[in-house]
């Protein structure tokens, strides 16, 4: 193999991972835009997710439960959710946006990074 000038000429043997772009190889073009995201889109995302991996479907649980409202059983819709001013303070500090939703890859990085940190 012949190098640049001034450089050594040497062959590199690399592994191929499948999904990874070789520095040869230009990157990968993003998904087609289907619209803005939901929040519903973002469930069905963590919970297909969670069906392959039970130790997800645990991390996203306690997730889960840690951002639920304080007296939720006390008001209305008498469900563990999170409170929304909460929810878009929390959007607004991790995304600049009070209605960002967040992508599913984001949450499952929180849901195990608190697993591993309050060693859960």
């Amino acid at each position: 193999m012949i190098g640049r000038p001034g450089r050594e000429a040497r062959r590199v043997r690399r592994a191929y991972l499948p999904g990874v772009p070789t520095p040869a190889s230009p990157l990968p073009s993003p998904a087609p835009f289907r619209g803005a995201p939901s929040w519903a889109a973002l469930a069905g995302g963590a919970a297909l997710r969670a069906l392959v991996n039970p130790r997800l479907a645990l991390d996203l649980v306690r997730a889960a439960w840690a951002f639920r409202r304080r007296g939720w059983w006390a008001r209305a819709p008498f469900l563990p959710v999170p409170d929304r001013t909460y929810l878009r303070w929390r959007m607004y500090t991790a995304y600049a946006d009070e209605a960002a939703v967040p992508p599913v890859g984001d949450v499952i990085r929180f849901a195990r990074w608190r697993r591993e940190t309050m060693e859960l």
